[in-house]
């Protein structure tokens, strides 16, 4: 287990953590909130072992292995799959060692090696790698691209999947969900869960605590807190701590005040003097209780904007594509005053690109974009960080925006989202994502827009932020394009859902649950119509007698293609049964059957490969033929 004993944590002279004792046992999800600069990627570096505590003790069993996310991720030649498998650093060692003791016709050391290879699963390695970069939304045909290609959203998907690849008792996540969509959030929530390590994750989506951590360690006034239970759990029981912290200290300061007040009264009267004296003891030895602290809230709202047309802005049978490439065609959309709609969709199927038209950013190809009287737009993405010029502080931003508008004003409103003090007239070249994701949303709001587009506006920011965010969409009078992955924003802040997806953007008819329900079926469709090499059309097994015949057709080769696969698979099975038996014998490992070893061990691992490539072809038969419709 990982045993904190009375640890105090300190980064120069600032103290992050002060005498911290607790457990954390072996299959615990642990989620770590706490304010910005609180210490919780201080913490992660301790158990890194990259810092050390300055008082206590931090105990990590010594055999575990610990994984991580790399910051950063240099522009290799590498492929994106051996970029991943190289995550898992005794399967490459094992590789290695099997490529040297080949050479070196080794008999006895490549039989050790094998063994080890089939006991840590490496024989599946590259499937599982696969697997995972699949889930965290790489197409089949970027498993081979070199890791220089991707951008460096993508490449932070490596640098995650690489992670995941290694086969950690501890692993550290920090926000995991940043530049992820939803359907990739969605599928890494059930690799966590599944997950049989330690787990620690500061993460600032609620929806994905609650769904992954089983406790919560909060970092407030330099203080550890282990919480049972997840997000959700933590906020109920801590406003009920804060509430009895509240009032044993109003109850204590009615005391004092008695207290004072008998002392003020008699201290200077000879006859009442012992006793102002043993009141006066009595406060000395008082230990005081602090009035209850919550950390310091946002406070913003969208100003009113000055028009309201309506509608707002209409798409007209709309081809939306980048020069010949169309992405989505016949678009119709139509947004008016206080409609709230969230984009869904997988990752590539459009959302930003319709998010861009809407914006003007990218003309329609074909059809027609109207834009109501008066239009006036807030559109959000991260590129619109890079924009924020770095050696000008937010208050210089504010001005250059609205030089007619008094500079305390401008201080004043900055304070809502916690541009305070020296902050606001700091340079922000040094501000993290999540202060410069503050300010481009006070330069956007500050400009009374009528139309939001917010394409991922949450990320980097934190659970505060997120909910001072929520609770301003809810008052805000204009109208609201969403994409996010945070399923708490959407559920507060939209109406209604449109799904991006096979070239179309259609009102989507249900809410986030079913939209997680349509992510499996669209997978299981997938899989089947990869394995019969056909695409499945949306109507091709629709619910009628005359599709009867076509669905029986549809399993047919289905039924045929496993019972070849169930027949092969029993026969590599057999043969490595076999070889398995004889490979016990002594007498197979003397000099004189040196060449004879050597093809007995091949085969060996030539029939694990087999079998595994077998079972996995197995498994994808049977997934599409429970994704078929039934006979009826």
């Amino acid at each position: 287990m990982i045993q904190f004993k009375q640890l105090t944590l300190t980064r120069g002279a600032k103290i992050l953590i002060e005498e911290a004792s607790f457990q954390l046992h072996p299959g615990h999800k642990v989620g770590l909130t706490g304010a910005n600069g609180a210490g919780k990627s201080s913490l992660f570096a301790l158990l890194r072992g990259e810092l050390h505590p300055e008082v206590g003790d931090l105990e990590i069993p010594p055999n575990w292995i610990v994984a991580h996310v790399a910051q950063e991720t240099p522009a290799l030649t590498q492929s994106a799959i051996d970029f991943t498998l190289d995550g898992d650093a005794e399967l490459r060692e094992v590789e290695q060692a099997l490529v040297q003791a080949e050479a070196a016709h080794a008999g006895e050391k490549i039989a050790e090696l094998h063994q080890r290879l089939s006991d840590i699963d490496g024989y599946s390695a590259k499937a599982r790698a696969a697997a995972l970069l699949d889930g965290l939304g790489f197409l089949q045909t970027d498993l081979q691209r070199a890791v220089s290609d991707f951008s460096g959203g993508w490449r932070v998907r490596l640098n995650l999947a690489r992670a995941l690849m290694c086969r950690s008792d501890l692993l550290l996540l920090d926000e995991p969900t940043n530049h992820l969509d939803l359907d990739a959030v969605i599928w890494l929530e059930g690799w966590l869960r599944d997950y049989r390590g330690t787990l620690l994750l500061i993460s600032h989506d609620r929806d994905f605590l609650d769904s992954v951590v089983n406790n919560i360690l909060h970092i407030e006034q330099q203080r550890l807190t282990l919480y049972r239970g997840g997000y959700s759990d933590f906020e109920r029981q801590r406003a009920e701590k804060l509430a009895l912290q509240q009032a044993m200290f109003e109850k204590q300061q009615r005391k004092v005040a008695h207290l004072q007040s008998y002392i003020d009264r008699f201290r200077v009267q000879a006859t009442k003097a012992r006793q102002a004296q043993s009141r006066i003891k009595a406060l000395e030895r008082m230990e005081m209780i602090s009035a209850a602290h919550i950390d310091s809230q946002f406070n913003f709202e969208f100003r009113v904007p000055v028009s309201a047309p309506d509608p707002l802005l209409v798409l007209d049978d709309v081809t939306i594509g980048y020069a010949d490439k169309p992405i989505l065609s016949k678009v119709a959309f139509t947004i008016r005053p206080g409609e709230r709609v969230g984009l869904l969709g997988k990752n590539g199927a459009g959302k930003s690109t319709l998010i861009k038209a809407l914006a003007a950013e990218l003309q329609p190809l074909t059809g027609k974009r109207v834009e109501g009287k008066d239009l006036n737009i807030g559109y959000f993405a991260q590129h619109q960080l890079e924009q924020l010029r770095p050696n000008e502080s937010p208050l210089q931003h504010m001005l250059r925006l609205d030089p007619l508008t008094r500079e305390q004003e401008h201080l004043n409103y900055l304070g809502g989202f916690d541009f305070k003090g020296d902050m606001a007239r700091s340079p922000c070249t040094n501000f993290s994502g999540g202060e410069k994701s503050r300010l481009a949303l006070a330069l956007l709001i500050w400009t009374r827009p009528n139309l939001l587009l917010l394409d991922e506006p949450t990320n980097h920011l934190d659970l505060e932020m997120r909910h001072a965010l929520t609770l301003a969409l809810q008052d805000y009078v204009g109208g609201v394009i969403l994409v996010s992955h945070d399923r708490a924003l959407l559920r507060a802040s939209c109406d209604r859902f449109v799904l991006v997806a096979e070239g179309k953007a259609e009102v989507f008819d249900g809410d986030l649950d079913d939209y997680k329900t349509w992510l499996a079926s669209s997978k299981a469709q997938q899989a089947a119509a990869d394995v019969v090499e056909k695409p499945m059309k949306k109507n091709e097994y629709a619910q009628n007698k005359a599709d009867r015949q076509a669905r029986i057709l549809a399993r047919r080769p289905l039924l045929k293609s496993l019972a070849q696969v169930d027949e092969g698979l029993l026969k590599y099975q057999t043969e490595k049964q076999s070889l398995d038996t004889s490979a016990l014998d002594a007498t197979l490992y003397e000099p004189g059957r040196k060449v004879e070893l050597q093809q007995h061990l091949k085969r060996q691992a030539e029939l694990a490969a087999l079998i595994e490539a077998t079972e996995l072809e197995w498994l994808a038969l049977h997934e599409a033929l429970e994704a078929l419709p039934e006979i009826q």
